[in-house]
């Protein structure tokens, strides 16, 4: 299975960018088809458009502008589309795209250390295309769909016979674009439509980051590439099929956006302290080091980021604010600090309990001084080897060559 789930994912990525080409050839053939001039279909391929974008920014805008370029019927109409249906923009998006795959394929055979840096910049490319889609993208694919609504535009030939059709164009709108007033309304929606799928999208990314198992990583990657597909062909093929898939995702996106939102903060962190070196600047404060919540810690949603705090009389506080926005909050820290310790891992450490569960996990900027960390609060633990680096002492002392762990 470690074998094949990476291959998997590389077929899986190429069938889904060949899937606008495939459709575009298909669209451009002869073949007369009955197509849907309901008011109501324009609205059906927008929520699956801004859910498939959602879900792989990278690659859904690349197989977006690829399917309308693909679909335009010369050069002139080429011309005419949005920067992001150029060749010059989707062409290199797809190779981005497949460089990915080939990246998770061959890195589950590659150490974690040497994959875990691309998995940093992916992670950071996954934010940057995700900005650029919310900022460009959705507002113009919802744009768009209010167009085709209400009629209006050379995009909406079709919808506005299914407008006269149903009997409303005897009101008086002909006189009256109504199509700006309609976007103001929807692309916020859309906005937050795309915002909630591409959180729980994103959280994938940040898995990875955690993941030290390349066959995990791919595994991940393929049910999310998995995803994306099948929302565009269902949408492809029913319109209002697609439709309710994606309604299907946006739900499930909500109901873990709190989760989701808590991994992306963490992510973040986690790429800024990489890619600055910010634990050769870094010296832990007296007055309170910024941590993630662990599972350890009662009452308090799992990597919540806060300010670990030590009292006068001794004990620890955890002060933070949900959303990061919202009122704050303090939880004390149930225990004695002489039973804690600072488990160093390979890529981030944690503030472990007696029993090696993780009550706090310490952002990468704190490699190098879990000793200080441990001195400051307290622990009586000290510091020592967990995760990767507790696996990696365990060998050495089964074969012999471990001088003394790490006190």
């Amino acid at each position: 299975m470690r074998r094949i789930t990476p291959w998997l994912l590389a077929l899986v990525t190429l069938a889904v960018i060949a899937v606008p080409f495939a459709l575009a050839a298909s669209s451009s053939a002869s073949v007369p088809v009955k197509a849907d001039r309901s008011p109501g279909q324009p609205v059906a391929v927008a929520i699956s458009t801004v859910t498939g974008i959602a879900i792989s920014p990278l690659l859904g805008t690349g197989a977006y502008g690829a399917y309308q370029w693909m679909s335009a019927k010369d050069e002139a109409a080429r011309a005419a589309l949005p920067w992001f249906a150029q060749i010059s923009f989707w062409l290199p998006a797809l190779l981005l795209v497949g460089a990915c795959a080939a990246k998770d394929a061959l890195g589950a055979a590659l150490p974690p250390g040497l994959k875990k840096p691309f998995d940093v910049i992916e992670t950071l490319e996954n934010k940057v295309s995700g900005l650029v889609a919310a900022g460009a993208v959705v507002p113009l694919s919802v744009s768009a769909m209010t167009k085709m609504v209400l009629g209006g535009g050379a995009l909406a030939a079709a919808p506005a016979a299914g407008l006269a059709g149903s009997g409303l164009a005897v009101l008086p709108l002909g006189a009256a674009d109504f199509s700006g007033l309609l976007s103001v309304l929807t692309v916020p929606l859309g906005l937050a439509v795309f915002l909630v799928v591409w959180l729980g999208s994103h959280a994938i990314n940040v898995l990875i980051l955690l993941s030290p198992w390349g066959a995990i990583d791919a595994g991940l990657k393929a049910a999310r590439t998995a995803l994306l597909g099948l929302v565009t062909v269902t949408a492809t093929l029913n319109p209002w099929l697609g439709a309710l898939l994606s309604v299907v995702v946006i739900v499930v996106a909500y109901l873990v956006a709190g989760w989701a939102f808590r991994l992306t903060v963490f992510g973040s962190v986690f790429c800024w302290d990489f890619l600055t070196g910010r634990r050769k600047n870094f010296t832990p404060a007296a007055g309170g080091n910024p941590v993630f919540a662990g599972p350890a810690l009662v009452g308090v949603p799992v990597r919540t980021f806060g300010t670990l705090e030590k009292e006068a009389g001794g004990g620890l506080r955890f002060r933070y604010r949900p959303w990061l926005v919202l009122p704050e909050k303090h939880s004390p820290v149930a225990g004695e600090t002489r039973q804690l310790a600072v488990g160093e891992g390979a890529f981030f450490s944690d503030i472990v309990t007696a029993e090696g569960r993780s009550l706090f996990s310490l952002p990468p900027r704190y490699r190098g001084h879990e000793a200080q960390v441990a001195g400051f609060y307290g622990f009586g633990g000290g510091v020592k080897p967990a995760g990767l680096r507790k696996a990696w002492w365990a060998l050495k002392e089964l074969l012999g060559t471990s001088a003394k762990q790490p006190a």
